[in-house]
Order: structure tokens, then C-alpha cells, then sequence
């Protein structure tokens, strides 16, 4: 899908395939040609009635029940038809041994209207939360985590995962008119999340301790660790970086590279809060203008990008609205995290947060500067949360990554 999140780690895929000896092709938003090639893949434009995710996460975005109902549809089902037109058709004029899909692009879908036998291998790459649904979990968009109690847990899971599917019956009628018009299988009562588990290699871009645990999970399901690509020297700092201090705890605030356009959201309470405690504030802009930011306190210094590998190995707590790349950017570092999103896929990413006990989920996408200064306080006073991240930090670094993909993708692809 044509969005900075969703590109970036298949593009670290598609490199180490290429220095396999693999040929790729990326089929993505016209905006991304440059990135693709630049990578060394083959570049294949997407229809531009599926070329909108961009301007759907520029725009306002939807919030609570909304973002699953009205956001499905309008962010991943109604592009869905143009790409599955644009997947067949790469498929027709050269055929491919392997097609991965990242886990919002529907029109991989048109694929299973065909046997296994007679399609490519597919591989789910989960540049997101998982939301296969369980009985050991609540049901994916509603931002609640699994009980501690197994038995209760299980029950009143029960009742949700009903529920929800009532609650999004938009979301799931949306789909299904999808899935008939591609002659795929269509929900069958199913929760819509689990169209995801009909890929051959469901591939999670996370560690299991970060994710909800699933007893009844398929066979399929392999966790890799988030996409890196090969270590490399930081590069260009701002002009200020001489002027940060050692022995002065470094809080950095980000809203991200799509949520960018209202900086009311979590930089400006963050800027608000911490303006008078003994702390430095680090702003990235996520590549908008500086002159879009709030005025920066005595204590604050900004940047439109930042390069995590010199920034993070400095920063004492990571503020966020909880994008998944920089949330494992954060872990990898062990550093703790204070989340505020709501919306997009944001309020299951704070969920695990939570649920992980890397940091506080403020359960909000405006946080007040109170509630802000309180969970910053508390994560530096409280070691705890340090220690959370450090641990999942190292179950990153220990993480098969991306040849571990790659083995087992090229261990799939023989088996056609």
C-alpha cells in the first residue's frame, strides 16, 4: 500500500531477495518510483483509484468505531478493486513464484479465487499489529488487551469477538462485496481481520513478546522482528546536537511521517508539559515545515527528520501516537514509551504498549499537557519500563529478521 510505513519494510524484503538473485517487482504509489528504484527493484505503478492511501491519512482522520467501519472501507477496500485488476494483470504478462503482499493490501484477495496449485506463493507480511482473531484474544480495533485471567479472559473474549462483528458489520459487509466481486471466498461469518490467514506464510514484523499470544494461532504464523536493513553510520545532525547535555534526560516527541498535519495532537501538550521540568525535548517533525510546529520552549530543539541511531541511544522516554516502525525503532534501544493515538491502526499499537509493559498508554489522541507531564514523569521515575523495553530490545536483536524471511520464503517457493 502507497504509505511510507508500508513501503519501507517491504523495500528491506525486496533488497535481500535482490542479493539473493531474486527479481522483484513492487507494485506501489506512484510517489514511491523513486524509493523502488533506487532499491534496485523493478517499479509497477498502481492504478491511481488505488493510489490513495497518502491522501487518506493526510486528510482527518477517523477515530474510534469509525476507524475500522468507515476507515476500512475508505483507506483499504475501495482501492482494493483497482489493485486486484493491477496484481492479475503483472500476473498475466510475466507469471511470479512468490507474491508478498504487506497485510491492508486487499487486492492480493483476487488470488484465492484460484487453487493453491495454481497461484504463486503468497506471503502476509503483518507491517502491523496482528488481528487474527482468537479465542485467547479480545477482537482486533478495539484498542483492549487480553485478560490475565485465562478462564474469565476466554468468556468475555467470547462475547466480544460477537459483538464486534455486529459492531462492524459495515467494515465486514464492505469486504465481502470485495471478496465476490474477484470470485474469492468470501467472509463466511468469519471475523474480516482473518482474511489475512489464507496466505501461505503469515510473516509478523514483531517478536512474540510483543504480540497478544494465540493458542489456537496457524501453523503459518512466523514472527521475524521488525525489517532492518544493514547497520550503517548515523547520518547528517542538526546543528544544535552540540548543544544537547549528557547529564540532562532527553524526552523525544514525534507524530510520525502521516499524522503530521495537526501538531496540536501530541507535540504541542508534550512542548507544554515538559517546558519547565528539568528535561530537553527533542521534536522531529516527520518532514513537515518547522514552521508548522508550536513555539518551542528554552528546553526544546526540533528537526523536520532525525536519524534514530544517533538520536535514540540518548533519549530517556520515546512520545508517540504510535506508529509501528518507530515504536520497535524505540524497543530495539530499550527505551520506554508514552503513547497517544486513536486512530488508524494506533489504538491497537498503544494496546500492546500497555499490554507489554514497555510504557503508558494515555488511551487518547489529544492528551492534556496534565495527563502528558504525569506518564512522562512516571516513566522516568519508574524503571520498570526501561527494563520492559530493554527485554524486547533483545528479543529484537535476536530476531531471525529479514533472512529469516527470505530462507523461508525461498524454502516455500520450491514446494510449486
Amino acid at each position: 500500500m502507497p504509505a511510507v510505513g508500508h513501503v519501507g519494510p517491504m523495500l528491506v524484503v525486496a533488497g535481500e531477495l535482490m542479493r539473493r538473485g531474486w527479481r522483484v517487482r513492487v507494485l506501489t504509489g506512484r510517489r514511491y518510483r523513486a524509493q523502488v528504484e533506487a532499491a534496485g527493484a523493478d517499479f509497477a505503478q498502481l492504478p491511481a483509484e488505488a493510489d490513495t492511501l497518502d491522501e487518506v491519512g493526510s486528510g482527518e482522520r477517523n477515530r474510534g468505531r469509525a476507524t475500522i467501519n468507515l476507515g476500512v472501507e475508505e483507506a483499504f477496500v475501495r482501492p482494493a478493486y483497482a489493485a486486484a485488476d493491477a496484481v492479475l494483470q503483472l500476473l498475466d504478462e510475466e507469471p511470479a513464484d512468490v507474491v508478498l503482499h504487506d497485510m491492508t493490501f486487499l487486492g492480493v484477495q483476487a488470488l484465492f479465487a484460484r487453487p493453491a496449485a495454481d497461484r504463486p506463493v503468497t506471503v502476509m507480511c503483518g507491517i502491523g499489529p496482528a488481528g487474527f482473531s482468537s479465542q485467547d484474544c479480545p477482537p482486533y480495533g478495539l484498542g483492549i488487551i487480553p485478560s490475565h485471567h485465562r478462564a474469565w479472559g476466554r468468556m468475555r473474549d467470547a462475547v466480544l469477538n460477537r459483538t464486534a462483528k455486529l459492531v462492524l458489520a459495515p467494515a465486514h459487509r464492505a469486504l465481502d462485496r470485495f471478496l465476490e466481486s474477484v470470485g474469492a471466498p468470501g467472509l463466511d461469518g468469519s471475523f474480516f481481520m482473518d482474511v489475512l490467514d489464507r496466505s501461505d506464510l503469515l510473516a509478523q514484523f514483531t517478536v512474540p513478546e510483543f504480540e497478544y499470544p494465540r493458542s489456537d494461532a496457524s501453523d503459518a504464523l512466523r514472527f521475524y522482528g521488525p525489517m532492518a536493513g544493514q547497520a550503517r553510520e548515523p547520518g547528517p545532525l542538526p546543528e544544535w546536537w552540540g548543544r544537547l547535555r549528557e547529564d540532562t534526560p532527553l524526552v523525544h516527541v514525534t507524530q510520525g511521517t502521516v499524522a503530521n498535519t495537526d501538531f496540536s495532537e501530541v507535540i504541542e501538550p508534550t512542548l507544554a508539559a515538559l517546558a519547565d521540568e528539568r528535561v530537553q525535548v527533542v521534536v522531529s517533525a516527520g518532514g513537515a515545515a518547522l514552521d508548522d510546529l508550536p513555539p518551542l520552549p528554552g528546553n526544546a530543539f526540533a528537526a523536520s527528520y532525525l536519524d534514530y541511531e544517533a538520536l535514540l541511544p540518548r533519549t530517556s522516554v520515546f512520545v508517540t501516537n504510535g506508529g509501528y516502525g518507530g515504536l520497535h525503532h524505540a524497543m530495539r534501544y530499550g527505551v520506554p514509551i508514552v503513547i497517544a493515538g486513536d486512530s488508524e491502526d494506533k489504538v491497537e499499537t498503544s494496546a500492546r504498549v500497555e499490554w507489554a509493559g514497555v510504557g503508558i498508554n494515555l488511551r487518547t489522541g489529544r492528551p492534556s499537557p496534565e495527563q502528558m507531564g504525569a506518564a512522562v514523569r512516571r516513566v522516568l521515575d519508574d524503571p520498570w519500563f526501561a527494563r520492559r523495553s530493554a527485554e524486547i530490545g533483545a528479543a529484537i536483536g535476536a530476531a531471525r529478521g529479514v533472512r529469516g524471511l527470505v530462507d523461508d520464503v525461498e524454502a516455500a517457493a520450491p514446494r510449486r
